[in-house]
């Protein structure tokens, strides 16, 4: 138990993975582990990919701009539109978000870093090299020219034979890793490292909303990284996943993107819905309206998410049933969506309102993100799809919500949080100016579109016929382009002069609520010298406005109590994380088995099944003999330890020989990778597992050289363990799985 009235005291001493003396000098920017500096560097990269996109964005424009332009030849353009899409999803707006969420959520939190300071590191330096892979095709026989969403057959090797479209998997799988890694830090931050009385109810709603984001990015990215591996594989190996001649599926690579592809939205979406949700209240002087609805609306968006896919596929012809059922899920995610505007419309309504160049941001996200719901609820309705898909209603659409939504969210953000990350106030006239000339621009270039689609016009085409309209309106869009990256320099202009010659922003110049404006502008390496008490939401308000029986009751003695956070383990809370995510990615792989060979044995006949089940006896036998290795150590037996932990990599050894021994015997009868379907999905499954199985062995092998090494007296490292034992476990179960289905279905 801990009392409410006695902060909470950091003494800059708790050990988070790294110390927290000041770090100077350009290496340690490059060497550094500490959260903000690390958020710092996602949001400059990101402003680099920004630039570049913005380029892109604005070569297609020109292009566009006049019917039957030649400006840009359709290759290029091709390869422009996916590099665009790319770069802004993947590039840009994620590691933004990435970037603020590394920065505040441990500040918000009261905490000193974030859970895993080197796994964050190691997130954030995956990021650049995920877009030096996806910029280095330019240089390797041309860039990917499939689209951002790379549909079958056209992103197979008959149809994009150069290499642009292999570094555009190699590159998203490199990103989709570090995604992973920067999701299971957030969850394993916001769980094990609240202050005290920082109970889940209380956290602010950016750090609510980060939370939901980092668990759909753990359950949706696996998909499209498994759908990845499989689309590589059918252009290096030659497999057949998702080519028709082979008896593969195109759908299903849509089915498998847009399963990614929808939550994606609002990955991108929830933190800009937190971004608000901390603006608005703050420039309203009213605490947020209805805080447990947004909260749980954002809990239903996550869920329903999963379940709208299909809405991106009503013209793939799924059948009347299909388009009836995925309408109403579109219907339905719309009212979670809408009740969060009606919380943000009601909490400044009747506020003392205060029109920041950062709450003008935020009112205009209102509207522009309310306009590209609205034309997103249309396409819940089949025929109104039908007609619009492909066209530029759709383009209008995703920019609405996408810009219209997120890059204002961060823009409210950016001007509301800059002051605590620098010290310094962005100038408000060239912020005004900023406002006014983005508002123009983005309503110029998009709002023309949903015309433009209407009357027919189609997405993706380099060129057009000079129809009635066309290049009118294409105009007003091109200039609007051109209004708006100047507003983007405006904006850059601002954080530099800022930076330079800003005025000092004090700690908490808007007299904002929440813990991070309890510290200094710039925070402190270790964040706090003292958090404050949490006894409720706002925790600044209360400390400021502590009412007078709050005051007598410490005058005389008596105190009030809260609860001690729970003592979850950060280790075993990211593996937990981690195994949820590798979950994710077998049951893609599992599926798209049982979808090629549900109805065909007779491909299965060349397995060995009693063979192969004498060795995965073994394998499973292995959970028994680690979890005895577990309790030894529990019990402070260190050779029984020691031994069951032998056993196990023992066990496991034998399992990855019997595989070993299995793939040769296929290879020796002529079957491989490329054979046939069940070859494909058979090699592509057992593979990734054997895979796993290997990391798994190097894991206990480390863990028993530590041991022999004198590091687990005293059952030291014990969560370490536990942690990789949890691993092994699950891997042991996905092999029950596979072994259930691959080999079992087939004798029976």
């Amino acid at each position: 138990m801990t009392t409410a009235t006695t902060p909470h005291v950091d003494d800059g001493k708790h050990e988070q993975g790294h110390d927290h003396a000041e770090e100077k000098g350009p290496f340690s920017w490059v060497a550094t582990v500490d959260h903000k500096r690390i958020g710092i560097l996602y949001l400059l990269t990101s402003i680099v990919f920004f630039g570049i996109g913005g380029i892109e964005a604005l070569l297609i424009r020109i292009q566009l701009a006049h019917p039957e332009s030649h400006f840009l030849d359709p290759e290029t353009f091709n390869q422009i539109f996916t590099m665009h899409g790319t770069t802004m999803i993947f590039l840009v707006v994620m590691p933004t978000l990435v970037g603020f969420a590394n920065y505040f959520v441990p500040l918000m939190i009261g905490a000193r870093d974030m859970a895993f300071p080197r796994l964050n590191a190691m997130s954030y330096w995956l990021f650049p090299l995920g877009g030096a892979l996806l910029h280095f095709s330019l240089f390797a026989g041309g860039a990917p020219s499939a689209g951002w969403f790379s549909y079958a057959p056209l992103a197979e090797t008959p149809f994009s034979s150069n290499t642009g479209t292999d570094y555009w998997i190699l590159a998203l799988l490199v990103l989709g890793i570090g995604s992973v890694a920067g999701a299971i830090n957030i969850i394993a931050t916001v769980i094990t490292l609240r202050a005290p009385g920082m109970t889940i109810r209380r956290v602010p709603l950016f750090v609510w909303m980060t939370f939901i984001t980092a668990i759909l990015i753990v359950l949706a990215l696996p998909v499209l990284n498994g759908a990845l591996v499989m689309l590589l594989i059918d252009r290096q190996l030659d497999a057949h996943f998702f080519q028709a001649h082979g008896g593969g599926s195109v759908i299903l690579w849509q089915h498998y993107f847009w399963t990614f592809g929808h939550p994606e939205v609002y990955i991108l979406a929830l933190p800009a819905f937190g971004m608000i949700s901390e603006v608005i209240p703050v420039f309203s002087r009213k605490p947020i309206f209805g805080y447990e609805f947004v909260a749980g609306s954002t809990v239903a968006i996550a869920v329903l998410s999963f379940g709208v896919w299909a809405h991106h596929m009503f013209a793939a012809g799924l059948g009347h049933r299909a388009d009836i059922a995925f309408a109403a899920g579109t219907m339905l995610i719309a009212i979670p969506t809408g009740v969060k505007i009606f919380n943000w419309i009601a909490t400044m309504w009747g506020g003392t309102l205060r029109f920041t160049t950062s709450m003008c941001f935020a009112v205009a996200f209102l509207i522009e993100f309310v306009i590209g719901g609205l034309s997103g609820i249309t396409f819940a309705a089949a025929p109104v799809d039908w007609q619009m898909t492909d066209t530029y209603y759709v383009v209008a659409h995703f920019h609405y919500v996408a810009l219209g939504g997120t890059l204002f969210g961060i823009l409210a953000a950016t001007y509301y949080w800059f002051p605590k990350m620098s010290g310094k106030l962005l100038d408000e006239r060239l912020g005004k100016l900023n406002f006014w000339t983005m508002i123009i621009g983005f309503n110029m270039t998009f709002f023309v579109q949903h015309f433009l689609g209407i009357l027919g016009m189609p997405r993706r085409v380099y060129t057009y016929p000079d129809l009635p309209n066309w290049g009118t309106l294409n105009m007003v869009s091109t200039i609007g382009a051109f209004v708006m990256g100047f507003s983007v320099l405006l904006f850059l202009v601002n954080i530099a002069k800022s930076v330079r010659n800003g005025k000092a922003a004090g700690d908490n110049p808007w007299d904002a609520w929440t813990l991070e404006w309890a510290t200094t502008s710039p925070p402190h390496p270790h964040n706090f010298e003292k958090v404050p008490p949490v006894r409720g939401r706002r925790p600044l308000w209360d400390l400021a406005n502590a009412t007078k029986e709050g005051k007598n009751k410490r005058k005389s003695g008596g105190t009030s109590t809260i609860l001690e956070i729970a003592p979850y383990d950060k280790a075993i809370v990211g593996v937990w994380a981690f195994i949820a995510s590798e979950a994710m990615f077998f049951i893609i792989l599992i599926l798209t088995f049982v979808y090629f060979n549900l109805s065909t044995k007779a491909a299965a006949a060349s397995l060995d099944v009693k063979t192969t089940g004498m060795f995965s006896i073994c394998l499973f036998a292995s959970s028994f003999t680690l979890h005895r290795s577990e309790k030894a150590l529990a019990a402070g037996n260190e050779s029984g330890f020691r031994g069951w932990l032998i056993f196990t990599i023992l066990l496991g050894a034998v399992f990855m020989f019997g595989q070993a021994s299995e793939y040769q015997k296929l290879f020796t009868s002529g079957l491989s990778v490329n054979t046939s379907l069940f070859t494909s999905t058979f090699f592509t499954l057992t593979g990734f597992h054997g895979l796993h199985v290997t990391l798994g062995l190097c894991a206990l092998g480390v863990i028993l050289w530590l041991a022999f090494a004198g590091d687990f007296k005293g059952r030291r490292h014990s969560s370490a363990f536990k942690a990789i034992g949890l691993y092994w476990h699950f891997v042991d179960i996905v092999w029950i799985a596979v072994f259930g289905i691959v080999y079992v279905r087939n004798v029976l």
